[in-house]
């Protein structure tokens, strides 16, 4: 059986998933970034993209994230991310996702603009 490392990924409003993994994938802004247990302490910003993770018995899990920040530490993963949604299928639905959630994220910004120059 291969060694296995927690993983949390949460977001303001929520924890969108957490368990035990084998291996994670996430993009980066300096680019994709594979992770196993025991894998070096460090800290990265995530870019709006997909994060697969192979659970225990080989479950696969995509999540759609739009940006945060990634840490790794103590044998934990660490998604601090401001949107985020669980997707059916492989990476490309879930950049397919992460460009919806970044298309509403700008709506949002611009709404709390335009509210906050009409005060």
């Amino acid at each position: 059986m291969a060694a296995t490392f927690v993983v949390d990924i949460v977001s303001p409003e929520a924890i969108i998933w957490t368990g035990e993994a084998t291996f994670l994938v996430a993009r980066t802004t300096e680019g994709e970034i594979g992770i196993q247990a025991g894998h070096e302490a460090l800290m990265g910003a995530l870019a709006t993209g997909s994060v697969t993770v192979d659970g225990i018995g080989g479950e696969r899990t995509t999540i759609a994230v739009h940006g945060g920040f990634l840490q790794v530490l103590d044998n934990t993963v660490t998604l601090l991310t401001d949107r985020a949604t669980i997707v059916e299928g492989d990476a490309d639905s879930a950049r397919e996702a992460a460009a919806v959630m970044a298309g509403e994220a700008a709506e949002d910004e611009a709404a709390e603009s335009a509210e906050e120059s009409n005060e």
